[in-house]
């Protein structure tokens, strides 16, 4: 590392700092910022011979902050994310454009917004929409995702939000296993697999008050699940509005079922004017006007 220091920051270099301390890695960090892994290596080299000290130890599972890194993470974070909502806040011509991320649970995603893609994004040719489903949650306030769809009331008073459905539940089975059901007969559940109950609230659910039942299969993906009880696996606790893509699937008594849950759509203070952001908001509060009860 060079001796001599350079005053003369690049703003620039300072936003490819925090992608990278975000992500980790070079290559996570170019996808962020929609560049290749050599200009971020690039950039933080710059910066590192800028200031005269390495930021980043260079480790064969990503890139962790050094010391020095770590002293200037909080700040550099919050001007990148400034100089962001200053070019964002900028309009275009042709209307607003850029990517907006949306996070929110795979059969939302699947069953919700994608059949509506084309209405959302009408009209909107500038916009690129990048729907996140993975397991975990994206944070809102290191602008991982612009807006969130998250299953019950926030915590995070921060947030601009607002309710937009109620997510119901029902226990579901085949016309055949529910005849039996009535008549009966036992019949085995269909669930989560048992990793699942640390991160999803069904899981978790279902493993309280019904530990004890036979299972027949199991599975992450409640997609799985219901195809499953439509074919005669057994019984499911799916959210009415998947249940509704199966016709053949039956709604059946099986007790104590999970509480109803609210759908909000979240997005930080100082992203919910941008453009870009807005008119996706307005797109999506729209769609779900219709779809109180789910």
């Amino acid at each position: 590392m060079a001796e001599q220091k350079r005053t003369d920051i690049d703003w620039e270099d300072l936003r490819f700092f925090a992608a990278l301390a975000r992500h980790g890695s070079l290559s996570a960090a170019a996808r962020a910022l929609k560049v290749n892994h050599a200009t971020v290596a690039r950039r933080i080299s710059a910066l590192e011979m800028t200031l005269g000290v390495q930021l980043f130890e260079r480790r064969p599972d990503g890139y962790v902050l050094t010391v020095q890194g770590q002293s200037i993470s909080a700040e550099t974070t919050s001007m990148a994310t400034a100089v962001s909502v200053i070019r964002d806040r900028l309009v275009s011509p042709e209307g607003p454009s850029g990517r907006v991320r949306l996070t929110t649970i795979r059969s939302v995603a699947d069953l919700l917004l994608a059949p509506h893609l084309g209405e959302i994004l009408d009209g909107l040719p500038g916009i690129e929409l990048e729907i996140l489903t993975d397991v975990r949650v994206h944070s809102l306030a290191h602008r991982e995702a612009d807006i969130a769809l998250r299953l019950g009331r926030p915590a995070d008073s921060d947030l601009n939000g607002k309710r937009v459905a109620t997510i119901t539940h029902g226990f579901y089975a085949s016309e055949a296993v529910a005849a039996r059901w009535k008549n009966g007969e036992a019949a085995p559940l269909i669930g989560f697999d048992l990793d699942s109950d640390l991160l999803i609230a069904e899981a978790r659910w279902l493993e309280t008050h019904h530990a004890r039942h036979p299972y027949s299969v199991r599975s992450g993906s409640a997609i799985t699940q219901a195809v499953a009880a439509a074919g005669g696996m057994g019984i499911a606790m799916l959210q009415r509005f998947q249940a509704r893509q199966y016709p053949s699937l039956v709604e059946i008594d099986f007790g104590a079922v999970m509480p109803d849950r609210e759908l909000w759509m979240l997005a930080p203070p100082g992203l919910r004017d941008v453009p870009r952001v807005s008119a996706i908001w307005e797109r999506l509060s729209a769609l779900f006007a219709g779809m109180e009860t789910l």
